[in-house]
């Protein structure tokens, strides 16, 4: 599966310069994909870039802030012109804000919906216009939650983004599919990560772990196959517009 439809394909990576991100670059790389990794951390994209190319991976950096409508239109154009049309996005960048309703301020709301929405919306937009003018049968592969299949607590206005990217990948499917575009999304449960570290170890992140059902974060590594069927050429030809829960059963109970 590795590299069926996705060793030699260039495939941009959003939010690249930790976490999931990073993560999703290494393994596609892995598969034998060209990378451009976009963050906005230029030093981590810089370190992660060196890693990759010096296990011989066609590797390119590319600072980008995606609640900026010009830098998303940068970015795309560089990595265009440097290792050619996108085939893969993976639109992974994504902050969270946790507030009662009551104190969401409107910054922080137009911050969280800037990034999470706005910024997926035309990031997709741009890498499928390549995808269009080039012929390219693309995947976009979108980082949605199970908070946009479920609201969680005091994260309204995330999972309300959240949410929202679900419907935007069926319409981008319904849209671009006859293009040879497959649009499809993944909802990650609850993943261990540099953001929920310090969040475990405290009563509240106790409590998460005694109500999952395997009393454990799931790891990053636990999205690969998933990450890399969707980004597949042949075996995910049929897979368009699907909302996929990686949660380890969370949603069940």
């Amino acid at each position: 599966m590795s590299e069926a439809g996705i060793a030699g394909r260039v495939a941009f990576v959003t939010g690249a310069s930790s976490g999931l991100g990073a993560r999703f670059a290494r393994v596609l790389a892995a598969a034998g994909a060209r990378i451009v990794l976009a963050a906005r951390r230029e030093d981590r994209l810089d370190a992660l870039a060196a890693e990759l190319r010096g296990e011989g991976v066609e590797t390119l950096s590319v600072t980008l802030d995606v609640s900026s409508h010009t830098s998303i239109q940068e970015a795309a154009a560089k990595a265009e012109k440097t290792l050619g049309p996108i085939d893969i996005l993976v639109n992974n960048a994504g902050i969270s804000r946790q507030a009662r309703i009551e104190d969401v301020t409107e910054q922080d709301y137009d911050e969280l919906m800037g990034t999470n929405l706005k910024g997926a919306f035309f990031m997709a937009q741009a890498a499928a216009r390549q995808m269009m003018a080039h012929r390219v049968e693309g995947r976009i592969v979108n980082i949605a939650s199970i908070a946009g299949l479920r609201p969680l607590g005091q994260l309204a206005t995330y999972s309300m983004s959240k949410a929202a990217m679900v419907q935007m990948t069926k319409s981008m499917a319904r849209e671009w599919g006859h293009h040879g575009i497959n649009t499809n999304a993944i909802c990650p449960g609850y993943i261990a990560t540099e953001i929920s570290e310090d969040f475990v170890e405290t009563e509240a992140g106790r409590r998460l772990l005694a109500s999952l059902p395997r009393r454990r974060l799931g790891e990053p590594r636990d999205l690969d196959g998933l990450l890399l069927l969707l980004c597949a050429g042949e075996p995910a030809r049929f897979i368009n517009g699907a909302v996929i829960a990686a949660d380890d059963g969370y949603l069940s109970f």
